[in-house]
């Protein structure tokens, strides 16, 4: 007996299928003609694509933010470093 390999696909070809589908513009069974592909697997990539959406959008906040904070904490060391340096130099010339 052969044997079969699976066939894999990438995710840019999942993330089209399950936006055609999300989209409701082509019916189920076009969709399946269209990709050439089982509707299990549209099914499943349509609902693996709506339960991680929020995780896009929450991602990015989340990252953004911890880049703002990592920045802040920066900004705060450098103007610590320059009140000692001031300080410094006023001692320096008397004043």
């Amino acid at each position: 007996m052969a044997k079969t390999k699976r066939k894999r696909y990438t995710a840019d070809f999942k993330a089209k299928v399950a936006i055609d589908a999300i989209k409701g513009e082509l019916t189920m069974a076009q969709i399946v003609v269209k990709h050439g592909i089982h509707q299990t697997l549209v099914n499943g990539w349509k609902k693996q694509a709506l339960e991680g959406l929020s995780t896009v959008f929450a991602t990015k906040v989340d990252g953004a933010e911890k880049a703002r904070d990592g920045d802040v904490e920066k900004l705060h060391a450098k103007i610590g470093q320059l009140v000692v340096e001031r300080d410094f130099l006023a001692k320096a010339f008397g004043r």
